[in-house]
């Protein structure tokens, strides 16, 4: 039952029950989403409650219901790596955008990289009624039996079935159409900067590059690894141009990567799209001001923060959402290719 909103002068429920002329216990039911009050108490004491601006109290509508109306944002990541990325700060406006709708509020948790185990603990606690995973690892266990509804932003890591509803892009086929336009512009040496390949969208994106070389009869072995940082694309990148292969164009597994090895690329001498062309994946904010600017594959990461805090709104409360969601890709063609 929702008790009163404070002793500080703010309007009590007994006070709307008298507004609007029914008794405490209806107001509370009113107030908590009961159906079986009749439409015409519920009309009631809605106009009492805008009357009086009342406010319920959360924490006493918490006890009640069990539930803390707070979900929990996990990132796997550095403080670091989350803070420079924008693909997170997408993810978490589409998250925010769709709880506005809601009573839920939103708290993000940034895996501690000295007790990785600290995430779930601090779930299990019974401190937030759902979790929205992103940038998961395949050693990221810790939060997977929680005990409470989980939605993941990509596939399972080994394939098998996730510990909740997934929502993702086709990463491979999206990749494949990537390079795919470098071979349709002519370019016959082709390289990557792949993902780590203890992650969905580095295994995906680097299997779609692998396809569509081999589709195309043309050699698949220039490849490096990053972290999906600016650093580990430059440091990727100026393996790759080590090699002494003429390598004529570049497919990097996200535009952060992209946009380091824009550096490598120039320090070498060489000239974008002249040279090397280069392909990105994500388009983000910094992808259409880069000098030129980076053709990439456009993932609607807002779209799948809210679809994410949609699937585990329904969830949390007892509604049918689906397992799988697979949201579309563009290739946004720019001067870099």
């Amino acid at each position: 039952m929702v008790e009163d909103a404070s002793s500080s002068g703010a309007p009590t429920l007994e006070a709307v029950a008298a507004r609007a002329g029914v008794s405490r216990a209806t107001v509370s039911r009113v107030v908590n989403g009961s159906t079986t009050v009749k439409p015409e108490a519920i009309r009631a004491v809605q106009q009492a409650i805008a009357e009086l601006d009342y406010v319920p109290n959360r924490a006493a509508r918490s006890l009640a219901s069990r539930r803390t109306q707070t979900i929990a944002l996990i990132v796997p990541e550095s403080a670091a790596k989350v803070f420079a990325d924008p693909f997170f700060a997408s993810v978490v406006q589409g998250v925010a955008l769709a709880l506005a709708r809601t009573d839920y509020t939103l708290t993000m948790l940034i895996e501690s990289e000295a007790d990785p185990t600290k995430t779930g603990r601090y779930l299990r606690g019974g401190n937030v009624d759902g979790g929205i995973v992103v940038s998961h690892h395949e050693s990221d266990h810790s939060y997977v039996d929680a005990g409470i509804p989980m939605v993941f932003g990509g596939r399972p890591i080994d394939g098998g079935e996730s510990a909740g509803p997934t929502v993702d892009v086709d990463n491979r086929n999206a990749a494949r159409a990537a390079v795919e336009h470098l071979v349709e512009r002519g370019r016959t040496c082709v390289a990557t900067i792949a993902g780590p390949q203890d992650m969905p969208p580095g295994l995906d994106r680097f299997a779609g590059f692998r396809e569509a070389l081999e589709a195309a009869g043309l050699d698949a072995s220039l490849v490096e690894f990053g972290d999906f940082t600016p650093a580990s694309g430059a440091i990727a990148m100026r393996r790759l141009l080590e090699r002494g292969v003429p390598i004529d164009a570049l497919f990097a597994a996200n535009d952060q990567m992209a946009i380091g090895a824009y550096s490598a690329i120039r320090e070498a001498g060489l000239s974008i799209p002249e040279d090397i062309a280069v392909v990105g994946f994500d388009d983000d904010v910094h992808s259409a001001t880069a000098v030129p600017p980076l053709t990439t594959v456009h993932q609607p990461s807002v779209d799948m923060g809210a679809s994410m805090a949609s699937i585990l709104v329904d969830l949390i409360e007892g509604r049918e959402a689906p397992t799988a969601t697979l949201l579309p890709t563009t290739l946004v063609v720019r001067q870099s290719s």
